[in-house]
This record gives C-alpha cells, structure tokens and sequence, in this order.
C-alpha cells in the first residue's frame, strides 16, 4: 500500500504535516477507486434516485423503499432494503472464499439498515466455458455462494451465468440482497450523538483482507493468485448467522443509533464513514479491539478486513444490554470508542505502555476528499455488419446448446432457494418471486416481491448505450411476465481500466444508457456499487452493468414459464426491425458468438412504459397460461425452454415482410431486439386489446400435448422432443457432473 504522491500533498496542505503511516494508509484505501469511486463518480449523476417509495437513496450500506400500500393508494410503512455488491478480484485469486465473503458483505449491508435478509441474486462471469480454469473458477464461486448463503439461511433465488472469452483474466461476481424492515426498526449508518459509544460486534479481528480496497483498485497481474491472496478475506457463515440473530434482538430493542459493517478498509473505513456521515468524529482506542492474532500493529488493526463484524453506534446506558445480547450469541464485543463533535482520532498503546496517536483527521476529509478523476473517453465504433449464413439446425443447436443460453439448474440446485418458505416462483424462471408482507391488504390478499438480476455483455460490448438501455428494460420485462410492476433497482457497474479512453468511453456509455431506460421506466436506481480496473494480461472485460431491480403485485402466484398443452401461442413486441439489406440486426447475439460475424444493435421499442405495464396487467389475466421473457439466445432459447415431457409447441414463423429469405428468417429466430414476451392463452383477443398501440402482436401458434418443439419456417421444419432438448440444455450439468 502506498499513497500516490498527488494525494499525499493534499493530505499534508490539509493536516499541516506528513501523515503518519497509519493515516496514509488510511487514505490509501478510502482514496481507492473501490471506495472513493473516483471516476466514475462524475458520472453517476445521470441516475435518478428520487421517488417517492424511496426511503435511504444511495450513499448508505444499502437503500431502504417502501412497498405500496395494498389499495393502490400511496406507500407503506413496511420497507424493503436493496444492495448489490462486486467481489470480482478476490473471486480470482481465491474463487470459494472470494465469493463467499462476498455474499457476506453484502447480508451485513443488509443488517446495518435495521432488516433482515430475506433473498439474495447472484451475477455470475467467467471466461469460455471450455477453458479449465473458467470452469475451476466456475465451481469455486458457486461453491462458496452456495456454501455461505446456505449456511446463514438466506435463500439465492435469482440471478444469471454468462461465459464470454473477454473474463478469462478477471472474472465477475456480483451479488444482491433484498431485506425486509418497517419504519420503527429502520437504521442508518449516519452518527447520531456525540458521547454516545461505538462497539464492534463480531468475530475476532486478524490480518485476513489487509489492503483489500487497494487491491480492488488495480488490474489484475499474472501471478495475482499468488501474490495477492493476503489481500482475500475468509469468511465464517456459522459466526454470520450470529451476527445476524444477535442484529435482529438489538433492532428489536432499540439498542442501535447507528450502524456499519466492516468491509472496505476494516475498521477504518467504517467508523470513519459512519462518523462522517454525521458530520462527528471518534475517538478510538485501537487496542481494545477484540484480537485474534498476537501482535498485531495499529495499521493491522485499522485497515484488516476480517469479516463477520458490525460496529454500532449505543447509548451509553445501553452499552451492557448490547454485551450482554453478544455474550448470548457467543460473538466478541468491544468497546472501543465514541463518538466526538472533532476529528476522527485513533490512538495505539505500544509495548512501551505509551499511548501513541495514530490518526488525527477530519472524518469528512478522509471519507470526500479524494479528488475526482477527469478522464477522456473515446466513443466506441458500431460494429460492421457481417452476418454469417448457418443451416437452422446447426444454428439452433449451436444457440440452444451454448452454456451462455443453457440450463443453469447446475449452479440453482446447490442454493438453498426455499429456506425461510417466501419463495413462491424459483430460481429458471424469468423472475423470481417473494413473499414480504405478513399482513394482509383489505381483500386479503398478500403483497409479493419479484426479483430479477443478471446483464448480458453480449449487447453492451456490442452497443454499450444501447446495450445497457437494453438490460435495463430486460429486467423491467422479466418482472411484468410475472405479473409485478416495477419499483427500484440497483447496479453494479463493472468495467475495465478507466484510464484507458475506449474503455472509460464504454464505461460511461453503460451508465447512460441504463439511467436514461431507468428514467423512461420510471424505475429509480436507488443504490449500487461501482467496479472498476477488471483488467489483465488477457484484457479489459466487456462494460458490464448488471442489474438487480424489484417489482410488487397482489398475491404470490404467477403465470409459470412453461408451455401448457392447449392455447395460442403469441409473440409481443417483436417489430421485424431490418438493417439496410432486409436482414434483421444481430448484435449482440448469442447466434453470432457461436457463429461468427457482427451487426449493429437492433433497436428498442417506442414505448417501453406502455409494453412493461401492458405486460404486468396481461400475466396476472386468468386466461393467461405461460408468459416467457424472449432475451438471451432469442426466440429459438425462448421456444425452446417453455418444452417440457407434458405440453409442446407447434410454431410456424410467417414470412417477414414478404421477402422471405433465409437469412430473414434467421434473423427472426436468433435476434434478440429486447422488449419482447411470448405469452400463452386461450383468449388471445384479450392481449391483442392490452397492447393496442402500445406493441405488434403475432401468432406464431400454439399449445400441443406431445411434448416436442415442432418448428415450421417457409423453407425447412425442425423437430426436436423434450428429451432432445434438455440433453441440448444440459451442456453445464454434464460438463461439472
């Protein structure tokens, strides 16, 4: 850890003298990309964060939103908390224990606002599948997702995989998690009081996570595996689920003024941030920490990120209930400080007896001081078009076939997705789905909530803007094929080295694009996390904007995604939209990384509100059979995963336009222009209604009971059965075993 000789003159203009060693690896740290956000904060003020379900907007350990009221009329005073977090470079080096530890940030996020965790979504990246190492990082992620989540009991229930070449040198893990709280029980992470006391709650501190903020702020090395494990926490779930039990008594009885997990910069990063947050200090006695290594310096003890710790703000007449609810858990707790109205001071007892200060700065200044990075950006180039002609079946069992667009039911069946019994829709569904509200409304009916995470750097390598506008509405689509309107979102923004101006012009081609979909949806980003300098040896990762956003509807039940053997079969949304030469764009297709070629990114609806509102209305319509978001692979993916053993689909793709060419019809298959649906039922006049002038609707056919996929085109048949297809599908289960 060093401070960069910039940031060091700044530091001494404002304390008047050299920092210390400690101090300047304090600032180091939260003077990082990671935790300063240094350049992409400049262009986070597209987002519009204001509504008013929104309770906590962005800046806090995660945002707080109300539910509606179940009339329709106004908001509740029951809340959800949103946040998503990235471990990207720890899940490299160490792919179990950096995914775990990240699933356990996260959660902690989640009790620091008062709430209990109820779900969590996880993004997943990696290189191409058929690389042994993606696939040992593969399993590793899952592994320690799976493992950490299932032991604290909060189910995964969402989420997406995909392989592309361009992560093999930086793989991505992103993970959301959804709390639930009401307004008496809400926390934030902002000091309250001077004289009140701050305690650490939690497992021992060691030297596990030191520099861990710095390290995510730089690319990538070829032997980082080796070099920066130091640098990768290690995680504990068993002492998590505690943590989050003793959390839960000390909300209950208001024991808590405020609250902040320890991640980023350990120690130092969240007593500084919470203090600053209240425009206070602290005083802290770094030695009263709870240790569990033997000689640990004052640096060790501020910046270690060892996990499974809160630090609480408690009234001084509260202090012995909190230890006394610690003890019951068998979880350390340390007095260590409290709150002042002066600078944020730390202060170190060496073997000397001597107390020694270590840190005497502006709480304010260490947390917003960093300068902001004015950086050039290089608007990407379309792509040339030059579409590849594939016979349709080798084409669809390519795409069909692919482990981008293929079942994921290896990695959802080693989540527990039903602990806590709220899951109503599983993990393979478009979204899945909640329960959240114990009370019910005045028709008796419950309120359910509808989780969708997930990108696709297909589009937004292809199309960064456009791309990301693109996964925005994909995500807004999946929440209305199950009957939910949308509410709030958060992102994590995951790209390369800003420096560089054709990655930091994708990276903000990726912000504006998803705030101005999220604008025109009115859904507001309510939070998120920003990760940069994903680089290495091998390259830049493709701008990566996953999103995790959350919609509501009366009840728990929703429209399944798969086929029913009878009713009509209607394709919504799909334009026909054609390039110059009559071909429909392929950009950003699943067809062309299997195939070869490019294109430029097909456009989006006119009216993206009106279809996703359209939609919400039309899934929950009890004529409605099946609804099935048509994305990731196209119309072939889609058709191909609403076939199971009992119900089949006999479809016959009308000539587009009148041209009739193959390579039309190709397009029509393999395109993945977003804003589609594919919905089933038996009263499809109804749905034409809902979307008169809003979107086209088409029948393409309709429900059998044989259970196979007949495919007619003007020029060639396909036919696959069930059976066929999941072996197609299979490609990861058979791969991983």
């Amino acid at each position: 850890m060093s401070l960069a000789d910039s940031d060091r003159e700044l530091v001494v203009d404002e304390l008047g003298r050299d920092p210390t060693p400690a101090e300047a690896a304090l600032f180091e740290n939260l003077w990082s990309e990671h935790c300063a956000y240094r350049s992409s904060r400049p262009l986070l003020g597209a987002f519009d964060a204001e509504g008013d379900q929104v309770v906590v907007g962005p800046g806090d350990d995660a945002a707080v939103v109300a539910l509606p009221e179940p009339s329709g009329d106004g908001y509740s005073d029951t809340y959800i908390t949103l946040g998503v977090e990235s471990h990207n470079h720890p899940s490299y080096v160490d792919p179990f224990d950096g995914a775990a530890t990240g699933v356990g940030g996260i959660v902690r996020d989640t009790m620091s606002m008062g709430a209990y965790p109820i779900a969590l979504a996880d993004s997943l990246y990696f290189g191409e599948f058929d690389r042994e190492h993606s696939r040992y990082l593969f399993e590793g992620v899952v592994e320690g997702i799976s493992h950490y989540g299932n032991c604290i009991g909060v189910p995964t229930v969402a989420g997406s995989v995909d392989f592309h070449p361009d992560y093999e040198g930086n793989p991505l893990v992103n993970v959301a998690c959804v709390g639930l709280t009401d307004a008496d029980r809400m926390v934030t992470a902002e000091a309250q009081e001077p004289g009140n006391k701050l305690l650490l709650v939690g497992n021992a501190t060691g030297r596990d996570g030191l520099g861990g903020a710095s390290f995510a702020s730089e690319d990538l090395s070829e032997d980082a595996e080796t070099e920066d494990r130091p640098a990768v926490q290690v995680g504990d779930p068993y002492s998590e689920k505690l943590l989050i039990e003793a959390n839960e008594v000390l909300v209950e009885e208001n024991l808590v003024q405020s609250a902040r997990d320890l991640g980023a910069a350990g120690l130092g990063g969240a007593s500084s941030e919470l203090v600053a947050k209240g425009g206070l200090g602290a005083e802290i006695e770094l030695d009263r920490v709870h240790q569990r290594e033997p000689n640990m310096n004052a640096l060790e003890i501020l910046l270690a990120e060892s996990q499974e710790r809160m630090c609480y703000e408690v009234r001084p007449e509260d202090v012995d209930r909190v230890q006394a609810v610690a003890d019951r858990f068998d979880l350390g707790c340390s007095v260590i400080g409290e709150v002042t109205d002066g600078n944020y001071v730390c202060t170190f007892e060496g073997e000397d007896g001597e107390r020694e200060t270590v840190v005497d700065a502006p709480a304010e200044f260490l947390g917003d001081g960093a300068p902001m990075n004015d950086l050039p950006a290089e608007e990407p180039a379309e792509p040339a078009v030059d579409r590849p002609d594939v016979p349709l079946a080798e084409a669809f069992e390519s795409v069909v076939g692919s482990p981008t667009t293929a079942s994921k039911r290896w990695v959802s069946r080693q989540y527990d997705h039903e602990v806590g019994v709220r899951t109503s829709v599983r993990p393979g569904d478009d979204a899945a789905l909640v329960a959240v509200r114990e009370t019910e409304g005045d028709d008796g009916v419950g309120t359910g909530l509808a989780i969708s995470a997930g990108a696709d750097p297909l589009w937004t390598e292809c199309a960064p803007y456009d791309g990301a506008r693109a996964v925005a509405l994909e995500n807004a689509t999946n929440l209305a094929a199950k009957g939910a309107t949308p509410l709030a979102a958060v992102d994590c923004l995951n790209g390369g080295n800003p420096e560089k101006p054709d990655v930091y012009g994708g990276f903000k081609g990726i912000v504006d694009g998803l705030a101005d979909m999220c604008d025109d949806l009115s859904v507001p980003v309510v939070g998120g996390n920003v990760s940069l300098y994903n680089d290495s040896p091998s390259g830049p990762i493709p701008p990566t904007p996953t999103v995790a956003m959350v919609g509501t509807k009366a009840g728990y039940d929703a429209p399944p995604l798969a086929a029913s053997a009878e009713g009509e079969l209607l394709l919504v949304g799909d334009r026909s939209l054609r390039g110059d030469d009559g071909a429909q764009p392929l950009g950003g297709s699943e067809y062309l990384a299997r195939n070869g070629g490019s294109d430029t990114f097909p456009e989006l609806p006119t009216d993206s509100p009106g279809f996703v509102a359209a939609l919400a209305d039309v899934a929950d319509a009890e004529h409605v059979q099946a609804t099935h978001d048509v994305s990731h692979g196209g119309l072939a993916v889609a058709l191909a995963e609403m076939v199971h053993e009992d119900a089949g689909l006999r479809v016959d793709l009308p000539e587009q336009g009148g041209l009739g060419s193959q390579r039309e019809q190709t397009g029509l298959l393999f395109n993945e222009q977003p804003g589609r649906v594919l919905v089933q039922t038996t009263d499809p006049d109804a749905v034409r209604e809902a979307f008169v002038g809003v979107a086209p609707v088409a029948s393409i056919g309709e429900g059998t009971r044989d259970g196979r996929l007949e495919l007619t085109t003007f020029w060639t048949e396909l036919t696959y059965d069930a059976a066929e297809i999941a072996d197609l599908r299979s490609v990861i289960a058979d791969t991983m075993g």
